[in-house]
């Protein structure tokens, strides 16, 4: 035996020693009996597992104001869909801290004790769309793929991922999955003033421009359904802040008083948000309690 052909046989040796010891790529088995009615999918050591969390937000839908046209129509969809009824994947965009993420979890505290459970997917993990699908494909639950603040930069392969579960793969989308995302982008890759040329005078530019636009727009159409959501006015902004003080506990002459201070701290903020409401409050109230 040669010099090579020994080596050759000792690094097979080395490396068949070191996959017994490296832990299994598929993932772990998952706690169906845990109370909760959401999960975070997490990687470890290469493994994949749904990882009970252990307290959900508590915000309700009577706790979401002016977003009724939003609200109403993704109560619909969820509903259809644990009635089994043909429901779309939702994608809710716009300004931030205007309700997308809460209203997302509205639905889950809504509608958990008649089967509808979420599994939160980070975009990094989006490789793992398969692989999350086959764990819960056959269970009687309804389950909601989550992906919070979801976008994509020049270059980021991880959006094909999505883009195949939503609406490119042979394999049918499983009946009790659906896709819920949340994104301040429309249409979730960056879109630039070269988009609009008809032709590049770089030689290295895109020789078809038209076809690059159309491959960022239809990535965001495989959602069947679009939420928008807007900027609050002041008005709004305070009804909103005077909501979260009563519901610490605040007396309406407190409330009152508060009003100046909101638009302040609204102000210091560059935001009138419900986040930014929420976040006044819970200052607000923590002090004067």
């Amino acid at each position: 035996m040669t010099t090579l052909e020994q080596f050759l046989e000792r690094a097979e040796s080395v490396l068949t020693r070191l996959e017994n010891l490296l832990p299994s790529q598929t993932a772990t088995s998952v706690d169906w009996d845990s109370p909760t009615a959401a999960f975070r999918w997490r990687k470890k050591n290469g493994r994949g597992a749904l990882v009970p969390i252990a307290r959900i937000s508590p915000v309700s839908l009577p706790d979401l104001f002016f977003v009724e046209r939003q609200k109403t129509l993704l109560e619909q969809n969820t509903r259809q869909f644990l009635q089994g009824k043909p429901a779309n994947n939702v994608l809710l965009t716009g300004a931030r801290g205007t309700g997308k993420s809460s209203l997302v979890k509205a639905c889950l505290n809504e509608f958990s004790d008649q089967g509808l459970r979420l599994i939160e997917v980070d975009k990094n993990d989006l490789v793992d769309l398969d692989e999350i699908s086959e764990l819960i494909a056959s269970r009687p639950e309804s389950f909601i793929l989550y992906c919070d603040d979801l976008s994509f930069d020049e270059g980021d392969s991880s959006y094909k991922a999505l883009k195949v579960a939503l609406d490119g793969s042979v394999a049918a989308q499983p009946d009790n999955i659906l896709i819920y995302a949340t994104s301040n982008r429309r249409h979730l890759l960056p879109e630039k003033m070269s988009d609009n040329d008809g032709y590049s005078r770089n030689e290295d530019g895109d020789l078809h421009p038209s076809e690059t636009v159309e491959e960022k727009i239809s990535f965001s159409d495989r959602f069947g359904l679009w939420l928008s959501f807007y900027p609050y006015s002041q008005d709004e902004y305070l009804f909103i802040m005077a909501h979260w003080l009563r519901s610490f506990g605040c007396t309406e002459d407190q409330i009152s008083a508060a009003t100046q201070e909101a638009l302040q701290w609204a102000l210091h903020r560059g935001s009138r948000s419900g986040r930014t409401a929420w976040q006044f409050a819970r200052d607000y109230a923590g002090r004067i309690l």
